[in-house]
């Protein structure tokens, strides 16, 4: 491991089984093969389960919920390992747990995290986090993306822009403003009608990452959909801070 301060020195055994159980993952099952995914630009689905068996999916996010419970310390180890061999594992990873099963965790109702958690947890369920837009970007002051009510549903339109895990998942965690211009956070089945995932094709970096572009036209969604504490900026916000936290080990596993 990069560890020119013995960081390393302060952690727990539980937390170096954790490391070493995924660098040993990594080793065997992805460093033998990440030149060929990157010129390929492929994402290597095959290894989505093995995330699941090996709990790495919302490692830190609680067991009832079919986590793994771990420390913070062993989340951001999982991070740097995975991006030892790939910044695209990493992130399809980092997108699962901190955009996805955290938002639900944090944000849902108990319904909504016993539906979606276990399976996102075992990559049965795949999610994405649809929040950034060509025009602003990852601001969510500047969304263009409206939720319309409409009885007992909600009506989503707008389009999103380099989203990973977009083009491969079964669930989108989309950010929309609301009738009242209130940013508000929904789970959107992607085989909803109206929904698709355009690919984009000849990425310089992050090749093997499945990155889109989502439009939603007129996608309709029950209002129990809805997250009920995804409500402003602040809760679009606190994704991207729960995730950087996992991108800054990661980075320091590119590094190496």
């Amino acid at each position: 491991m990069l560890d020119y301060y013995g960081v390393s020195e302060l952690f727990t055994p539980e937390e170096r089984q954790v490391q070493a159980s995924v660098r040993e993952f990594v080793d065997a099952e992805a460093l033998p093969h990440v030149s060929r995914w990157w010129e390929e630009g492929v994402f290597p689905g095959q290894l989505v389960p093995r995330l699941g068996e090996l709990g790495l999916l919302g490692a830190s996010l609680p067991t009832e919920y079919g986590a793994a419970g771990v420390s913070n310390i062993a989340y951001g180890l999982i991070m740097y390992e995975l991006e030892r061999a790939d910044s695209a594992l990493r992130s399809f990873t980092s997108v699962q747990g901190a955009l996805v099963m955290w938002p639900i965790h944090e944000y849902g109702t108990e319904e909504q995290k016993r539906r979606y958690l276990p399976g996102l947890a075992k990559g049965e369920i795949i999610g994405c986090f649809a929040l950034t837009e060509r025009e602003g970007g990852s601001d969510p002051g500047a969304m263009q993306t409206r939720a319309r009510a409409d009885g007992d549903s909600y009506v989503i339109s707008g389009t999103k822009m380099w989203i990973t895990n977009g083009g491969i998942a079964d669930v989108a965690v989309v950010w929309a403003m609301d009738d009242e211009d209130v940013v508000r956070g929904f789970l959107a089945p992607t085989d909803t009608p109206g929904f698709a995932a355009n690919p984009i094709p000849r990425k310089m970096s992050m090749r093997m990452s499945s990155t889109s572009e989502l439009t939603f036209r007129d996608v309709r969604v029950p209002a129990t959909q809805m997250m009920p504490g995804a409500k402003g900026l602040g809760a679009a916000l606190s994704c991207l801070t729960q995730a950087r936290y996992g991108i800054v080990w990661g980075v320091l596993g590119a590094l190496e």
